[in-house]
């Protein structure tokens, strides 16, 4: 095999590795009710929510609670369709995308969430 060939899989495979890693980063920062409540969308709290929510989702069981208790938690959403709250989570650090949060009801109740990029 040629050492063009062979360097390139090298440098291919540790581009593959390094997009890995990148990939799906959200900081840990812990979340705080208030801080959430609170955050504005400006360029000193851009990624404030966004950053939060891996500390939001692992120490908070979201599914199950009712329409009040999440409103007691994070604040009223930033836009509501009929079982959804969605909440803006703000510059996601990957690109220009920016994320929201999902809360999905049935019974008054969470049923599933997700968070979205893009």
């Amino acid at each position: 095999m040629s050492k063009i060939i062979k360097y390139g899989f090298i440098v291919l495979g540790v581009i593959a590795l390094v997009g890995f890693a990148l990939k799906g980063h959200i900081p840990h920062k812990q979340f705080d009710s208030k801080k959430w409540k609170n955050w504005t969308n400006t360029e000193k709290e851009l990624s404030l929510r966004w950053d939060m929510m891996n500390s939001l989702r692992n120490n908070y069981n979201l599914k199950g609670m009712t329409k009040e208790q999440i409103i007691k938690l994070l604040g009223e959403p930033d836009s509501i369709t009929d079982n959804a709250f969605i909440y803006y989570l703000g510059y996601s650090k990957h690109g220009i995308n920016t994320g929201v949060l999902t809360l999905k009801f049935e019974n008054n109740k969470v049923i599933d969430y997700f968070v979205l990029q893009g």
